[in-house]
């Protein structure tokens, strides 16, 4: 069977290599035997394949951090799943077939599109573990983000409407508001030197005390002027490719804090029923089809090097999935 490997780090579509490798074999007890319906790639994704991510791992490594696939085989004493269910892959999930230990898994919801619930787990508990981790917000608030037309971007804005909050989404080129708007989002800016002065002018009295940063740089440096005194700013990720800055007059005059959010931390953060109830809450909410995110191109496992191509652009429209071969590309 085919999967996606790297040996190296280093350009994620130089460094991926599509390779035949044993098929899985029988699973155990407490594992299933799971086939790939779908799997996105996230800029997670590109920092793993580049060595740049939060840890690096033993190489030969596969790739894929999340996915969804469906049940072919149960081992011995799994009892919640059956087969032909649906369920979230872990990471190392762009192959063909895989066998995982079942422990935490759980069906999804039979009536969601797979090339959604595939996005589940990465960047809806991003964005709930940004609105809730941090501050303390409460219904009227405001919240700033940049990167705002991004997956974990359009999750906020649907999650923070449903919390009654109001949105100020930022982006790079004017185009990108209307989708936001649709989603609910209060009001949209494009990046610029000015975008302190041009927040503040659309909150007016109004509470602005989160930011949220997906860029770093001096992009951090204009949230973090446009928030309130003593807001913080969350950084969780580096699309610009530089590190964080706040301006010394926020920190030091007016309080203003930078923190950074990593998913894996938030899982440890939490307990695994409080997890449940969330991912819970968050499937349900994309299949009734409030979360989703547009999808621009679905590329087959065996062409996964162009699939990364296409995920490393500027300015695209929604995400780069991975599909099985037998699956119509786009």
């Amino acid at each position: 069977m085919k999967a996606v490997q790297f040996a190296q780090f280093g350009v994620p579509h130089e460094v991926a290599t599509v390779v035949d490798v044993p098929e899985p074999g029988v699973p155990a007890t407490g594992e299933v035997a799971v086939e790939l319906l779908c799997s996105p790639i996230n800029p997670a994704d590109l920092l793993l394949l580049a060595g740049n991510y939060g840890h690096r791992p033993t190489l030969p490594a596969r790739g894929g951090l999340e996915g969804v696939g469906r049940v072919t085989a149960l081992g011995a004493g799994v009892s919640q799943l059956a087969v032909g269910d649906r369920v979230l892959l872990p990471g190392g999930c762009w192959a063909e077939r895989m066998v995982a230990a079942a422990a935490g898994m759980f069906p999804l919801p039979a009536d969601a599109p797979s090339e959604q619930l595939a996005m589940l787990t990465v960047n809806p508990p991003t964005a709930w573990g940004l609105l809730h981790d941090y501050v303390t917000l409460t219904p009227g608030e405001w919240v700033i983000q940049n990167a705002a037309n991004s997956g974990v971007g359009t999750n906020l804005v649907v999650l923070a409407r449903r919390l009654g909050l109001r949105t100020i989404s930022v982006v790079r080129r004017e185009e990108a508001g209307a989708s936001l708007r649709a989603l609910g989002g209060d009001v949209v800016l494009v990046d610029g030197p000015d975008l302190a002065e041009r927040a503040r002018s659309a909150v007016g009295d109004g509470k602005l005390r989160l930011g949220v940063d997906a860029v770093g740089g001096e992009a951090t440096a204009r949230l973090g002027a446009a928030l309130d005194n003593h807001g913080v700013v969350v950084n969780y990720g580096l699309l610009s490719g530089q590190n964080p800055q706040l301006a010394g007059r926020e920190l030091v005059f007016r309080g203003v804090s930078l923190a950074g959010f990593w998913l894996v931390h938030w899982f440890g953060r939490h307990d695994r029923g409080e997890i449940a109830r969330v991912y819970g809450r968050l499937a349900g909410l994309l299949a009734d089809g409030s979360i989703a995110v547009p999808v621009e191109a679905r590329y087959p496992l065996s062409r996964a090097r162009e699939a990364l191509l296409h995920a490393a652009r500027e300015g695209r429209g929604g995400k780069v999935l991975i599909v099985p071969d037998t699956t119509p590309a786009t």
